[in-house]
């Protein structure tokens, strides 16, 4: 796997499926696809146009701005796949999160379900192994993803998980908070605990 880029050009964005999410979600999903947009970032995702990730693909193309989409084939019905942006379909999961990866210079944690939380996991025991040093970026607003962090600081009390792993993502809960944590990278961000950024 390669390092990131010293420039932020791509952004994957991991994120619900689900069109029964609050509709604060779906609204800052959106209102994070504009901003991308308009920092001339492309946003890369899971090509579905269901839920957050859908909200904030057709807000980002509705904006000008690029976007790709990678699905799998047997979920192009089932998450109602964007045609109208430009996406690839794949033959499975593990293919879709290994060209996600390999498409983007960051990432960003927005609400989601136990899919959002299969591939955040996996994506930061990649970066615990040493594999990439691309910035993570959690929205969590109302600390939505507190119990995930509790989680983590449970395995580094237990001296299952080194402590410096809880440094290696940023946490912010406002949208507009998420692009200069991600240029900043993870030491510009809040103590996950807290979730801000100021």
């Amino acid at each position: 796997m390669a390092p990131a880029r010293g420039n932020l050009q791509s952004v994957c964005v991991f994120c619900g499926s689900s069109d029964a999410a609050d509709p604060a979600y779906l609204r800052a999903a959106a209102e994070f696809g504009r901003a991308l947009a308009e920092a001339g970032l492309r946003l890369v995702y899971g090509g579905g146009g269901v839920g957050l990730m859908g909200a904030a693909a057709r807000a980002a193309d509705q904006a000008g701005g690029r976007v790709l989409g990678i699905i799998p084939d047997f979920l192009v019905g089932k998450e109602r796949a964007l045609e109208s942006i430009e996406h690839v379909v794949v033959t499975s999961m593990h293919q879709r999160k290994q060209m996600l990866f390999e498409e983007a210079d960051g990432f960003v944690v927005l609400p989601g379900g136990v899919g959002t939380l299969e591939e955040v996991i996996e994506l930061l025991s990649w970066r615990r192994l040493d594999l990439h040093t691309k910035p993570v970026v959690f929205y969590s607003p109302d600390n939505f993803w507190g119990p995930l962090f509790e989680l983590f600081q449970h395995t580094v009390d237990a001296r299952l998980t080194p402590p410096e792993f809880m440094g290696a993502w940023a946490v912010v809960d406002r949208i507009e908070a998420i692009l200069p944590a991600l240029h900043a990278g993870p030491s510009a961000g809040s103590s996950p605990m807290l979730a801000s950024l100021t």
